[in-house]
């Protein structure tokens, strides 16, 4: 069949003579498939910023498997909601036909007065908003959800959401917004781009695997990149035996109580197993040396010098799995993640991949599977995985900012069943 990117792609190629085209595009008009149509509804947009990163793959396309991809999907309109000095909404918006509005609803609706476009992009990162006492910057996620429901309720109609990273600093509000995805009965997908980046080596959890203890190590802030390591780790805890069934209890530590848990060299004395810290460490690609020295493993005294303020999250699973996340600012700069699987005494370790700017294209993995979802009116992976990673933050930096004292957690009572087919890129 025809479809309109190749059919464009022809023309462009100057191999079909004008008149024979005109025919062509006459008789066949009707026959191509109409371009879907979709609203962005995000805080800013400016350079190095999500939408930057991802509402701009629908404008110019991104490559994919050694060739150019040219969404059939189209910005039709637009709600941003905080202009400043370095906006590139505007710009776009002149550039590439479509029209901001001064509303979600009217970005909804395109300016008309019912819902006008087949799916919405919500970006909700980057942006002058409130930090609450836990240290969680109160994007207005949930805000933005409810809006975008007040359309769906009146019109009569749902169309695929796409919410970017998590789904809200308050767990009782991602748990709501994904329970009315459910009641509306529209695709809803979220989270990070970790899941569906590249990994070195290429290597998944085993479909059905029984896991003891997991292991994901990072860099960055509390609040932005636990939420990617949690995100890397739990599209790998999923696959094991059972599926996912949710989190009974969380503990965050820093500075010592980090490397004094790293002392007791197992989880039942209050830390990791060693071999996981080791096999992340020797997955990572950036790990700091000292002068003069290249790829020497790190020895803890040297780790206390480099990493200022080390994070830990010990993550107890429902059904006995042992977790545990590490920031680690000034030993690594790229997340890798470890497994211990039952009877293997050799881990499962790999690295998440991302490429780096400007062209980060690991953001166009992730809008690889919002435009399938987009396309098909049907979500590619579970939104549970995002509204348990977002609880996780949430419980996590309670815990840390409380003595850094265990904290129950009966709301991340989450039990979902991932497909078996991974859908990370690997060409």
């Amino acid at each position: 069949m025809l479809n309109r990117r190749h059919f464009l792609q022809t023309i462009g190629a100057g191999t079909l003579a004008a008149p024979f085209v005109n025919n062509i595009m006459a008789a066949d008009a009707g026959s191509l498939p109409a371009k879907k149509k979709i609203a962005v509804v995000t805080t800013v947009w400016r350079e190095f910023s999500h939408s930057w990163h991802m509402a701009e793959r629908f404008l110019h396309g991104y490559p994919i498997q050694g060739e150019w991809d040219h969404p059939e999907i189209e910005i039709v309109s637009a709600y941003v909601d905080q202009v400043g000095d370095h906006d590139l909404s505007r710009d776009r918006a002149n550039r590439y036909g479509f029209k901001i509005y001064s509303s979600i609803e009217e970005a909804l609706r395109a300016g008309g007065k019912e819902l006008a476009v087949d799916g919405v992009l919500v970006i909700g990162e980057h942006g002058d908003y409130p930090i609450n006492e836990f240290g969680q910057k109160q994007y207005p996620r949930y805000r933005f959800f409810t809006e975008i429901e007040k359309v769906f309720r009146a019109d009569g109609r749902a169309v695929p959401v796409f919410n970017d990273k998590h789904l809200s600093w308050n767990f009782d509000w991602a748990n709501k917004m994904v329970s009315t995805s459910k009641e509306l009965n529209f695709a809803f997908q979220a989270g990070s781009s970790l899941p569906v980046t590249w990994r070195m080596p290429d290597v998944d959890l085993p479909w059905g695997s029984e896991l003891e203890e997991i292991m994901g190590i990072a860099f960055g802030s509390t609040d932005i990149y636990d939420f990617h390591t949690l995100e890397m780790m739990q599209c790998m805890a999923e696959r094991r035996k059972g599926g996912e069934t949710g989190v009974v209890a969380v503990r965050a530590l820093s500075g010592d109580a980090v490397w004094n848990a790293m002392s007791q060299k197992s989880w039942s004395a209050g830390g990791w197993n060693p071999k996981l810290f080791e096999a992340c460490l020797s997955r990572s690609q950036t790990l700091a040396q000292p002068e003069t020295y290249s790829h020497r493993y790190p020895t803890p005294e040297q780790m206390r010098e480099w990493v200022e303020n080390p994070i830990a999250y010990r993550i107890e699973y429902r059904d006995g799995l042992k977790a545990t996340m590490l920031l680690m600012n000034g030993l690594v700069n790229d997340f890798t993640f470890a497994a211990k699987l039952k009877n293997q005494d050799k881990p499962l370790s790999t690295l998440f991949y991302l490429p780096p700017v400007p062209n980060v294209v690991y953001s166009a993995a992730l809008m690889a599977h919002a435009e399938t979802m987009f396309t098909t009116g049907k979500a590619v992976y579970p939104v549970e995985r995002t509204m348990l990673t977002s609880g996780m933050v949430q419980a996590c930096l309670q815990s840390l900012s409380q003595d850094e004292q265990r904290k129950l957690t009966p709301q991340l009572s989450v039990s979902y069943q991932a497909a078996q087919e991974s859908l990370y890129w690997k060409n």
